[in-house]
């Protein structure tokens, strides 16, 4: 029985995978395939590390890299985005759950999986009740100012593991303080292991497939073999550490990790767990959605395509829910990874499958050739894709752009570095919305005139323009409500108060889409006081939706002045004919 039209958009809307299934093909099947087999490659490593950097056990970043990356391709909207582990929300859950149970116990771990629970619950029911525009309210130079110190945060961490000592901290004052405490503790086959594997992770990214190209490759498997540079780099410190017996001599390996697929697991449902992981489960929520969303919609467009904001809601906190139900920790849409995946060719969600595919075949048959991994390996890992993630350059752009939105990123920045990752990201969301505050508070109103020999009007203090003595046109550049209504009744005082030449005022809204009731209270205000020394108050290119809504006001009827159709008709009806010729 074939389903009605209405009933099959909405579950096309509800199920992407409906949409994209109905043309998949043998080609593309093949794209997919290849792109999979790629960031397969590239994401085992990322996984154990980025698992080793939340403190986890690194059998819970192949965990959290296969169901939640089927979830995804059912329910996500975006074609090349691939979900998993990264390591800003790595290290957002390794300061979220390190104060509720000690690093390493099974608690600790509890806790974890029901942070990605709470979060997927979280993304789930924002994208439910469409609730997708939050990203919005975070700013783009504060985000980067928060991955930017995240970033250095990450690499300082993992210096521990490069050095082969004990250190500790969730900020860069502290951590800098324990490494260098004991720094006298280094292990020097450790030192040597990791500082040969940052080089040759550094070298393999852009160095190897050059090489490979000019040895004859075809630029298919030269990119393949290059995406395996830490793959490469695994075996083989692997292999040299059981070799020379290196765990025997102070070098600090992976160990045991447990073969076979995911466990089934269920977070914990305690109110005290959940009342402590509520607030760390919202600020994962948010910088991943924004994070994935971001990486999503540039790769759409590179290709045409679109993405459903909502929908990609959904498809996160579905992941999420799946990471929890099997073993796993958050995870969210990578960038580089996102990238790696669409430069490979996938066409579809299904290359996510795919990958997940890959991932449960390694973690069924691989993990016993982890035992000798060096932890150093892991760790110049996560160095080398984190850095990548480090721009200072927003500080210099910034600085020449805005000044407001220098400070913004700055205090993000600093906060990050100095208090941690929690109070940063904390810092981000409320430094974005008191920006938005703050810049809505103040403004643009600008005086306008009319440009001769047109029905243009421009700024006085830009342009050439014909004014009268008795009119004053103002042009609010901004919707008013409760931040800038005061701030737009004290310009319109300050204006035209001592000048006695002044008999009426014109609002020009051309550029107001919303007049809130802290807002029609001000102009109400202004009418009446206005009104008490002489002064005429008259609206001119007020928009249909906001028209619509003073009229079931008392302001039209109180209104002093007139409600103009344009700022010509206005200029014209209130001063002499040859000023507005």
């Amino acid at each position: 029985m074939r389903l009605p039209r209405p009933t099959r958009a909405t579950l096309e809307r509800n199920l992407p995978i409906l949409q994209w299934g109905k043309s998949y093909d043998r080609d593309t099947l093949t794209s997919d395939l290849v792109a999979a087999v790629i960031v397969t490659i590239m994401l085992i490593p990322q996984s154990l590390a980025y698992a080793l950097l939340a403190g986890l056990p690194p059998e819970m970043g192949l965990y959290a890299s296969i169901l939640p990356l089927v979830a995804y391709a059912v329910f996500g909207t975006s074609r090349a985005l691939a979900v998993g582990p990264v390591a800003v929300v790595s290290l957002m859950t390794a300061a979220a759950v390190g104060n509720l149970a000690l690093q390493g116990t099974a608690e600790y771990a509890a806790a974890a999986i029901t942070l990605a629970f709470i979060s997927g619950l979280m993304l789930t029911l924002m994208g439910v009740f469409r609730l997708g525009f939050i990203a919005n309210f975070l700013s783009h130079p504060v985000i980067a100012g928060f991955i930017t110190a995240s970033g250095v945060l990450i690499a300082t961490s993992q210096l521990k593991h490069l050095l082969g000592v004990d250190a500790h901290g969730h900020n860069l004052p502290t951590l800098l303080g324990s490494i260098l405490a004991h720094l006298p503790e280094t292990n020097l086959i450790t030192l040597v292991i990791g500082i040969m594997a940052t080089g040759f992770l550094f070298w393999v990214r852009k160095g190897l497939k050059p090489l490979l190209l000019d040895a004859g490759l075809k630029p298919r498997m030269a990119d393949i073999l290059a995406k395996a540079g830490p793959v490469g780099a695994v075996a083989v410190t692997t292999l040299v550490t059981w070799l020379f017996g290196l765990q025997n001599h102070g070098v600090r390996i992976v160990g045991e990790v447990p073969m076979g697929l995911p466990p089934l697991s269920l977070p914990s449902f305690s109110g005290e767990i959940w009342s402590s992981l509520f607030v760390s489960a919202l600020l994962i929520s948010i910088i991943g959605f924004v994070e994935s969303v971001s990486v999503a919609q540039t790769l759409a467009a590179k290709k045409r395509q679109r993405i459903i904001p909502d929908q990609e809601l959904v498809g996160l906190g579905t992941a999420n829910i799946a990471a929890a139900i099997s073993g796993g920790y958050p995870v969210t849409g990578g960038f580089a990874r996102s990238v790696v995946n669409f430069d490979a060719g996938a066409e579809t969600p299904a290359a996510g499958a795919f990958t997940a595919v890959g991932i449960a075949l390694a973690a069924l048959l691989l993990t016993p050739l982890l035992f000798f991994l060096p932890k150093a390996t892991l760790a110049a890992t996560i160095i080398v894709a984190v850095l990548s993630l480090v721009d200072f350059s927003i500080l210099k752009r910034t600085w020449h752009y805005s000044r407001v939105d220098f400070s913004a990123v700055a205090a993000t920045i600093l906060l990050t570095l100095g208090f941690g990752v929690e109070v940063g990201v904390s810092a981000g969301v409320l430094i974005s919305i008191g920006l938005f505050l703050y810049k809505t508070s103040r403004p643009h109103v600008a005086e306008v005139g009319l440009v001769p020999g047109t029905q243009h009007f421009r700024n006085i203090l830009r342009h050439d323009v014909q004014t009268d003595p008795s009119l004053v046109t103002l042009r609010i550049d901004e919707s008013l409500y409760f931040a800038n209504a005061r701030y737009l009744e004290d310009y319109l005082y300050d204006r035209v108060v001592g000048d006695n030449d002044i008999r009426h005022v014109v609002l020009m809204c051309s550029a107001v889409n919303e007049i809130d009731m802290s807002a029609l209270e001000s102009l109400e205000e202004a009418n009446r006081r206005l009104h008490e020394i002489g002064i005429t108050l008259h609206l001119s290119e007020v928009k249909g939706p906001v028209m619509d809504r003073l009229q079931r006001s008392h302001f039209i009827n109180d209104l002093t002045g007139r409600v103009f159709l344009s700022q010509y008709d206005a200029m014209v009806a209130l001063t002499p004919n040859e000023n507005a010729a």
